[in-house]
Formats: structure tokens, C-alpha cells, sequence
């Protein structure tokens, strides 16, 4: 039995996840469907939303900040993410750049794009 803390929302219910014959899943302790979806991804395709830096590609002089903090918008294969971050932290962003705007789009034909979080420049 695997012991697993819901995600989806604020309730954070205890799920309990049982693996029966031919690979069956029994989920039990969640409190709506949304926890029995979670559990079954969660076991079999676990994936996170990546969050990371970029250099900037012409930084300032001054003291003003030397990297953009991004996000993935789709969450990324676990095992995936190693990959993922190697390639976030060689790309350089040229400014200015806007909230939500794409820094990377399309990783690798994986439909994840990763958007800059914050406004520079």
C-alpha cells in the first residue's frame, strides 16, 4: 500500500493506494473524483509543474536582477525533468519580457511551453 497527499485542491485529503491483480488500482480516502484521478497519475505518469531561472542574454551593468524566473504552463514527465532544467538553464532571454510570455515553446515536441513569471526590463 502507497500513501499518497491530494494535490488538486486545499483539502489535501490522505489517499491510500492499493495495487491489485493485472495492475488495478484501489483508491480509497479522497473526498471527490479529483483525488482518484491525482492517485492514478500520480502512480503511473507522475508529473510536476517546473519552476526555474534563465539568464538574461544582455544583462545591465547595474545592479538590476540577472535572471528571469520561469515556469512550465503544462506539467513535465518526472523523469523528464533533469532534461528539461538543462535546457531552461542554457537559454538566455532577451529583454524586456512580459508576464506569461513564451521563453521556450514546445519542449522537444512535448507540447510544454515555459513562460517567463515575472516582468523585466
Amino acid at each position: 500500500m502507497r500513501s499518497l497527499t491530494c494535490i488538486v485542491c486545499p483539502i489535501g485529503c490522505a489517499l491510500s493506494v492499493e495495487e491489485g491483480p493485472e495492475a488495478a488500482l484501489s483508491i480509497s480516502g479522497n473526498r471527490c473524483p479529483r483525488g482518484v484521478v491525482y492517485a492514478q497519475e500520480e502512480i503511473r505518469v507522475p508529473k510536476r509543474v517546473v519552476t526555474a531561472t534563465c539568464g538574461i542574454a544582455s544583462p545591465a551593468l547595474d545592479s538590476g536582477p540577472r535572471r528571469v524566473p520561469v515556469k512550465t504552463q503544462q506539467a513535465c514527465p518526472r523523469e523528464r525533468i533533469n532534461d528539461l532544467l538543462a535546457d531552461i538553464y542554457k537559454t538566455r532571454v532577451r529583454l524586456p519580457v512580459k508576464t506569461g510570455e513564451a521563453v521556450i515553446t514546445d519542449w522537444k515536441g512535448s507540447g510544454i511551453n515555459v513562460v517567463a513569471v515575472r516582468s523585466l526590463g
